[in-house]
C-alpha cells in the first residue's frame, strides 16, 4: 500500500422517556466559527466544513492497519460529490519510512512531522505498543499543534501518545476495554472511561479499539459537515450512520442459553411495540425474573437500563420514520412510543445532538 492519500481503498412505574445515557460530545466552539455552528453543526446542515480542512494521519513502524485504514476510508476519499470543502488529507510519517504495518504491508508517507504545523486535524492511528514511549520529537510537535488550536483525535492505544504528551491531564477519555486499567495506572490524572465508545472534549477526542474509530470519525464528520453527509458517508461504508459515544464497548458476559432466549424474545416484542406503555415489573414478568434479577442481567445483557435501552430505540425508531415518511412529528412521536413531540425533540436532540425537524431536513437535504 503506497503513498497515504492514494491508496486504493478507498419498579411498576411507566417508562416512556427515560434519562439518557451519558453524551460525550462536549465541543467548545471552534475557532473561526460562529456559535451556532459549532453547538448545532449537525443541525445546520453547513457544507463548509471546519476552518481548516487539512488532515493529517500518522504513520509509523509497527502500524496499526485497520486504525490507520480508518482514517484514509473516511476522510481520505476523494467525495467529489461534496464539493470542493471535503477534508484535504495527507500521511505524516513518524520517523524515517517505509513504514511496516501489521499484515506484511508497507506505507509511504506523504510528510514527516513538519506538515503537523499546517493541519486542523491530526489523527493517531494506534501505537505500535501502548509500553513503548513515543519519540519526543511526536510529542513536541502534537503539544505545538494542540496549542495553536488543532484538533488531535486518537483510535484505540493512540490514546497512550496523546497521555504521554500531556494533553490529556484532567480530561475525559476511553480506549481498548484492554488497555483502560493500564492507561489510569500509568496515568491517574486522566479520568479513564472503560465503558464508552468515544468521548468528544472538543479539540481531544479518544475512541475505544479497533471499529469504535469508524464512530468517531464519523462523528466528526457530522460535527464538521452536518447528519445528511455524514449518513452518505457511513451509507458507503455500509455501516450504521451513528452510534452515541456512551454506548457500551461490550456485553459483560454472554447470558445462559435459558435467559438469553428470554431476553431475545422479550426484546423482539419490545422493539415490535415500542408505543406501548413498559413497566419493570412488567418486563421481569416476562423474562421470568425477579424484578432485581431482571434489572441485572438486562444491563449485562445490553449494557444499558431498561429505561436508557427504550429511549434508544425511541429514538432510532423515530428516525427511522423522519429519514422515510412524511408523518408529523406528532405521529411520529406517538409511533416510536413517546408521549408527545416534545418528549420526543427533548429526547432525540439530546441523543443525537439535533431537534427532530432538523434532522428530517438535513436528511432530505432541505436545510437552508
Amino acid at each position: 500500500m503506497a503513498g497515504g492519500g492514494s491508496l486504493p481503498y478507498h419498579s411498576a412505574e411507566r417508562i416512556p422517556g427515560p434519562p439518557q445515557a451519558k453524551v460525550n460530545h462536549q465541543p467548545p466552539t471552534p475557532a473561526g466559527l460562529p456559535e451556532a455552528t459549532a453547538s448545532e453543526s449537525t443541525a445546520s446542515e453547513s457544507t463548509i466544513g471546519p476552518p481548516n480542512r487539512r488532515i493529517a494521519v500518522l504513520a509509523y513502524d509497527g502500524l496499526c492497519t485497520f486504525e490507520f485504514g480508518i482514517a484514509v476510508e473516511v476522510f481520505g476519499l476523494p467525495r467529489p460529490e461534496f464539493g470542493e470543502r471535503w477534508y484535504e488529507f495527507l500521511v505524516c510519517g513518524v520517523g524515517a519510512g517505509p513504514y511496516r504495518a501489521t499484515g506484511g504491508i508497507t506505507v509511504a508517507a506523504d510528510a514527516g512531522l513538519e506538515a503537523l504545523e499546517g493541519a486542523g486535524t491530526i489523527v493517531i492511528p494506534g501505537w505500535r505498543h501502548p509500553d513503548e514511549p513515543p519519540p519526543a520529537e511526536l510529542l513536541d510537535a502534537l503539544r505545538r499543534a494542540h496549542g495553536r488550536g488543532a484538533r488531535i483525535l486518537s483510535i484505540c492505544s493512540g490514546v497512550f501518545v496523546l497521555a504521554a504528551a500531556g494533553l490529556l491531564s484532567g480530561l475525559r477519555a476511553t480506549t481498548h476495554w484492554r488497555y483502560t486499567d493500564r492507561l489510569q495506572a500509568r496515568h491517574p490524572d486522566i479520568r479513564v472511561e472503560p465503558g464508552v465508545l468515544y468521548i468528544d472534549n472538543g479539540t481531544i477526542l479518544t475512541s475505544a479499539g479497533s471499529a469504535a474509530g469508524l464512530d468517531l470519525a464519523l462523528h466528526l464528520v457530522r460535527r464538521d459537515y452536518g447528519p445528511r453527509i455524514a449518513n452518505q458517508v457511513a451509507k458507503r461504508l455500509v455501516i450504521p450512520p451513528h452510534r452515541d459515544g456512551g454506548q457500551s464497548q461490550f456485553i459483560e458476559r454472554p447470558l445462559p442459553d435459558r435467559e438469553g432466549s428470554h431476553f431475545g424474545r422479550l426484546i423482539a416484542e419490545l422493539r415490535a411495540d415500542l408505543s406501548a406503555e413498559h413497566t419493570v415489573a412488567e418486563m421481569a414478568r416476562r423474562a421470568a425474573m425477579s424484578e432485581r434479577t431482571f434489572l441485572r442481567r438486562f444491563k449485562e445483557a445490553t449494557g444499558a437500563s431498561p429505561a436508557d435501552w427504550l429511549t434508544g430505540e425511541r429514538v432510532g425508531r423515530a428516525r427511522e420514520l423522519l429519514e422515510g415518511t412524511s408523518l408529523p412529528m406528532e405521529e411520529i412521536a406517538a409511533s416510536a412510543g413517546f408521549a408527545n413531540a416534545a418528549a420526543m425533540r427533548h429526547h432525540f436532540h439530546r441523543k443525537l445532538g439535533v431537534t427532530p425537524a432538523r434532522y428530517r431536513a438535513a436528511f432530505l437535504g432541505e436545510a437552508s
